[in-house]
């Protein structure tokens, strides 16, 4: 999970090669934690819209390894802002190999 993290990290906002599925779902999994750390901080400090500077810098990386993920089944980043077919390919396995994006 840290490697998947630190990778995505790395990555900051590289929109090109492949992310795997677990990297993206692990990055993901970050992501809400981090979300729910920054909503409990909100609560208990009593200001609203402090969990924002939580999750703003995660934005970037999150839609950077959604693309990726994109790329790793061999479509277009651009389904990502398709609704439901999004998830299904978010949740579909890696294409072995070499593809057009580049090798995993």
């Amino acid at each position: 999970m840290g490697n998947a993290i630190s990778v995505c990290f790395k990555k900051y906002a590289t929109f090109e090669g492949r992310a795997s599925r677990s990297e993206f779902w692990y990055f993901y999994l970050f992501y809400v934690i981090v979300y729910l750390l920054g909503m409990v901080v909100e609560g208990a400090a009593g200001i609203a819209n402090l969990s924002y500077l939580f999750i703003i810098p995660l934005w970037l990386p999150q839609l950077a390894v959604s693309v990726r993920r994109m790329h790793d089944t061999d479509r277009s980043g651009w389904f990502i802002l398709v609704p439901i077919y999004n998830l299904i390919l978010l949740c579909t396995a890696s294409n072995p190999g070499s593809n057009k994006h580049g090798d995993l």
